[in-house]
């Protein structure tokens, strides 16, 4: 039987995310090869949520194998960074769209996301780390 652990989040990882930085989220391709994608960050408590829509290969990927590794910069100080390898605890559609607009407030100092695509279905994506490095870990 499998055993996970759980890592938290330090309060410099947590300052690090909630900045207007952008981390590069890697997944993996159903033949097992990495995908490597720079996302919109944040974090619920000590779990880092990330913001896609239906019909990308992230969710694809995700449902397949909840297995990510996530590493963010911070944009006032290159040289400090958050890396974490965790798994994917929970997607949903519920608080998606509201979720999309914080973020393009938080990214683009607007109200409303303004990339959406007709009929385009958010997802919001809760990671758990398992390990946490950088950000005084």
């Amino acid at each position: 039987m499998e055993t996970r652990t759980t890592a938290r989040l330090s309060q410099q990882a947590k300052e690090i995310l909630g900045k207007k930085t952008f981390a590069h989220l890697a997944t993996l391709m159903p033949d097992g090869s990495p995908q490597v994608t720079p996302v919109w960050v944040d974090y619920e408590g000590d779990q880092i949520v990330i913001n896609t829509a239906e019909g990308r290969a992230k969710p694809r990927n995700l449902r397949d194998d909840p297995r990510v590794a996530l590493s963010a910069t911070d944009p006032d100080n290159p040289y400090e960074a958050v890396i974490v390898r965790g798994r994917v605890s929970e997607m949903t559609h519920e608080g998606a769209d509201e979720h999309i607009d914080a973020m393009a407030k938080k990214y683009l100092d607007q109200d409303k996301y303004p990339f959406r695509q007709s009929g385009e279905q958010r997802v919001k994506v809760y990671i758990e780390p398992e390990v946490v490095k950088g950000a005084n870990e």
